[in-house]
């Protein structure tokens, strides 16, 4: 096997399956109750991302903190600082459509990465909300997307 840097290790199978059980009762619990169980963690705000599976062609949901930025919404890629995308964050370059629930609505939304000055606006506010994202930072080496996504249903160009 390759030489590979130790920064940004993937998690383990015992950990990943634990996330994946985790994600699933957060998803189950955010809709049950229309986010009034799940809707914050770590004290940011929290909404459910359904993404088209790139490979799968499967719908994906997964729970993830938010920032709202006037109509758009801001998510960080971070996956925990490990050096790998996640996979939401693939599926999204491969088909940026996608549909959000904040509470119990539900919302399309188109995604793009947030170009270097978005992400340097952002990133202040985004560590503010939730100071594990510098940590998260430091542990990989890869540099972890902003993504901003905007409700489809306006026709305002991607950047202004």
């Amino acid at each position: 096997m390759a030489t590979q840097s130790r920064r940004g290790r993937a998690y383990g199978r015992p950990v990943a399956r634990a996330q994946r059980a985790a994600t699933s009762l957060h998803t189950s619990l955010y809709r049950a109750t229309g986010g009034r169980l799940g809707g914050r963690l770590a004290g940011g705000p929290v909404l459910l991302l359904t993404t088209k599976g790139r490979k799968s062609g499967r719908e994906r949901t997964v729970p993830l903190l938010y920032l709202p930025d006037g109509e758009d919404l801001v998510l960080v890629a971070s996956n925990g600082g490990t050096a790998a995308h996640p996979m939401w964050l693939l599926n999204l370059r491969a088909q940026p459509a996608a549909t959000v629930e904040v509470g119990e609505k539900s919302l399309r939304v188109r995604a793009r990465e947030a170009s270097p000055g978005e992400k340097e606006r952002l990133w202040p506010r985004l560590v503010e909300m939730y100071g594990g994202y510098e940590s998260y930072q430091q542990k990989t080496d890869r540099p972890i997307p902003v993504v901003i996504l905007h409700p489809a249903n306006d026709e305002r160009p991607s950047g202004a």
